[in-house]
Formats: C-alpha cells, sequence, structure tokens
C-alpha cells in the first residue's frame, strides 16, 4: 500500500483498484453535482488507468480522487511524456480537510519518484492549483460568429485541388481524422496524442453531450493525395418567431494540414444553411480565422484560461524542451511543495539544447515554479510577471533574455479537455 507521511491522521492515500470503480465514480459525481449515463460512465472508465490513480481513505471510505493519465504532448521543440492531471474530486463532506492538498503532494511526489518531470491539467477552478505550483500555461478563444457578412478577405488561400466530402456518420471518418490530427498536432505546443480509448470516446458522440444539438457532422477537405483537414461539429436547428432560420452551428473540432485546406473547412461551416451563427468553443488565441475574415469585428470573443502546467523537476522539465534564443539564467526557484525543486538552478541553452544543474552561483532571476509552468509551453512573456511582483530580476536584462528564450510561435493550446 502506498500512503503520504504527510496525510492527516487517519487519512490513507493509494491507488484505487479496477474493483472499487462505483465508489471512484461516486466521488467524482457528487463533487461535481453531476449525473452520469451508463454509457458516460463507461466511456470515463475506459480512459482512466488505474495504477497511476490515488484515492483519499477515511477510514474505509474512498472520500478524494485523482488520476494521471499518460500522454504524449507537443512542446516547444518536438513531442514528450506529460502527465495529464484529471478527475480531482472531494466529496462535499470533506472538504477543507486537507484531502486535496494530501492528494497533490502525493500525486507530485509520485511523479517526480517516477521520473515524470511534467504534468499538465484543466482546472474547474482558476482558483485552485496556483497553490500547487501549478501555472497558467494555455489559453483559450470562444467565438460567436454571426453567418451573414462573413465574406473571406481578399487574401485568403484558396486551391483548386482541394474539394470537400461529407461523411455520415461522422465516426466512418475515424481513419482521416485521425491521421490529420497526429500530422497537425506536431505544430503546435499543447496538443496531445489521442490514444484510442480518446478517441473511442470522442467519436462514441454520446447523446448526453449534445446539448439539444445534432449527432456530430463530419467533412472532409482533401484532394487526390488524401485528406488534408476536417471540421467535426454539430447543429442545432432552430427558427425565429418570423420563421426565418436560427440555427446554430457548434464546432467541436476543425484543423487544416495548410492554409487553404483550413479557410476551405472555415468556409464550410460559415456557409451552412439554415445556420445564422457559429458557435466555436475553445479555440487557440492565435486563430487565423481572426485573419481570414474580411470584417473580423464579428468574432465576438470570450477569452478563458485553458491548461495548467506544473514542472515537477526542474532540471528535467527545462532540458526537455527546446529554445527560441540563447540564454544563460541562474534561476533561484521557490516551491513549497516538492522541496527539491527549491534553490538556484543554472539553465544554459540555445537552439541546439539547453543543460540546466544545481549551482552556487548568485540568482540573475528569482521565480515561482508556477511561473515556469505557465512559461513552459512558450505562451507567456515574463515581463507581467515581474510587474505583478510574482518575480524578480536580480541582473539587469536576465528575465528579458530568459523570456524570449522561452517564447515559441505557435501560440500553446491543448485543445481537448481530458
Amino acid at each position: 500500500m502506498n500512503s503520504d507521511p504527510s496525510a492527516r491522521p487517519g487519512m490513507v492515500i493509494r491507488p484505487i483498484a479496477e474493483a472499487e470503480w462505483p465508489a471512484w465514480l461516486f466521488v467524482d459525481e457528487e463533487a461535481f453535482s453531476d449525473d452520469n449515463t451508463p454509457a458516460r460512465a463507461e466511456g470515463f472508465r475506459s480512459v482512466m488507468e488505474f495504477d497511476r490513480s490515488l484515492g483519499a481513505y477515511d477510514g474505509d471510505q474512498l472520500v478524494g480522487v485523482t488520476a494521471g493519465l499518460t500522454f504524449t504532448m507537443t512542446v516547444p521543440g518536438g513531442p514528450k511524456p506529460v502527465c495529464g492531471v484529471t478527475a480531482v474530486a472531494v466529496l462535499p463532506s470533506h472538504r477543507r480537510r486537507g484531502v486535496l492538498s494530501s492528494l497533490m503532494r502525493r500525486q507530485l511526489t509520485g511523479l517526480h519518484e517516477d521520473g515524470e518531470p511534467v504534468a499538465a491539467l484543466y482546472a474547474s477552478e482558476a482558483a485552485i492549483y496556483g497553490r500547487y505550483g501549478y501555472g497558467r500555461a494555455t489559453d483559450n478563444l470562444t467565438f460567436t460568429i454571426p453567418t451573414r457578412g462573413t465574406g473571406f478577405a481578399p487574401h485568403a488561400p484558396s486551391d483548386p485541388a482541394l474539394r470537400l466530402r461529407v461523411v455520415r456518420p461522422a465516426a466512418k471518418a475515424r481513419g482521416d481524422l485521425e491521421k490529420v490530427f497526429d500530422a497537425v498536432r506536431l505544430t503546435r505546443p499543447g496538443l496531445y496524442a489521442r490514444n484510442v480509448a480518446k478517441w473511442d470516446l470522442v467519436m462514441a458522440d454520446d447523446p448526453d453531450y449534445r446539448r439539444g444539438a445534432s449527432a456530430f457532422r463530419c467533412v472532409i477537405a482533401e484532394d487526390d493525395t488524401g485528406p488534408r483537414g476536417y471540421a467535426l461539429f454539430r447543429v442545432k436547428s432552430g427558427f425565429t418567431g418570423h420563421d426565418l432560420p436560427d440555427g446554430e452551428l457548434r464546432i467541436f473540432d476543425l484543423f487544416g494540414l495548410d492554409p487553404a485546406a483550413y479557410a476551405l473547412l472555415w468556409r464550410h461551416v460559415l456557409d451552412r444553411d439554415l445556420c445564422s451563427r457559429v458557435y466555436a468553443a475553445n479555440r487557440p488565441v492565435d486563430d487565423p480565422i481572426m485573419h481570414l475574415l474580411a470584417e473580423p469585428r464579428l468574432l465576438t470573443a470570450g477569452h478563458l484560461d485553458e491548461m495548467w502546467v506544473r514542472v515537477v523537476d526542474v532540471d528535467r522539465a527545462l532540458t526537455a524542451r527546446a529554445y527560441a534564443a540563447p540564454v544563460d539564467v541562474v534561476l533561484d526557484v521557490r516551491d513549497a511543495v516538492c522541496p527539491w525543486n527549491e534553490g538556484r538552478w543554472r539553465l544554459s541553452a540555445d537552439t541546439t539544447g539547453a543543460t540546466c544543474a544545481r549551482t552556487e552561483d548568485p540568482a540573475d532571476v528569482e521565480l515561482p515554479v508556477s511561473v515556469l509552468g505557465a512559461a513552459y509551453l512558450g505562451g507567456r512573456t515574463l515581463g507581467s510577471y515581474e510587474a505583478a511582483g510574482l518575480v524578480r530580476e536580480r541582473r539587469p536584462g536576465a528575465l528579458r533574455a530568459l523570456s524570449a528564450a522561452m517564447a515559441w510561435d505557435v501560440a500553446p493550446w491543448g485543445g481537448l479537455i481530458f
């Protein structure tokens, strides 16, 4: 049995067995005030890795849970192993008793012992995970776009070799979708490989997730060489009181391997008959649609945090990624949760590689580990953290050099909650 010595007296933390799944589901549903249909519960169970789960037991009662998923995620420089943290939940009867803190500490200690240097999660509430060293690493935009007047600018790319193919049911196109996604994910930090179980869960198209809309619709952009992009979406039909079409098209996935395929797919969803608006949740902050529309003010957008990243091991995490510019800087890292990170580290990097090791040299930059997590995928400049009092520069110019080295183009984005 694996237990956490920091857990409060009488509480044991250990992995759960698959036979304990009903108790796990009970905790999750109570914490999130949710009721899973049998199909949703089975889909949830199918992606679980029980040997990477943790349960907090108050006596014989399971009162808190969390899980880790084995991911290959694109970071600056290419795909790397990352632990996807999910299903973090505590029974309402056991809040404010240290259950969550004990689970988080035990999970991070386990990742450190197993040599996994980076973790990532989607937060149900943004105020929670900074306490455990996670940093806000990616953001997203949600567009609500009226379809009238959405003509493209003259520079919008096109390719006469491209054609569209409508596939129904969408699951019949799964092979093409996987092929496109696996190519696209290597181009953007934050995108992670969807394993068989994850694709099964997506393509099951559970009616409980439709919220009054249709089953998935699928359109493939292709030429004679094969698929070059796809759009996966739902349509919620509707009419005004005067019987005018008022449908809403809701994008789930839209990916293109090249600008022409991407533009053609957006043109299709914007031109869909009987739809007066397109709702596109969770899009990247640098989505090219902002440059395609002749009138970009039609992109009414909401901005939200997306994925949070935790640097579990400073040296291994910082040497695993690539850098956009040379940097040689001593970091004084503060980490109250993972004491093995506390102290000074020299990061020396250029576009060919990086080293990071303990040092006794004076610090150039002082910062909390959460800021390293926020910057890890390349989507954060560091000057604003200094202005907010989170970072202190000890050597003039060191913070700007570190920020330039860690920056990356394109913007990071996870794309799909795990």
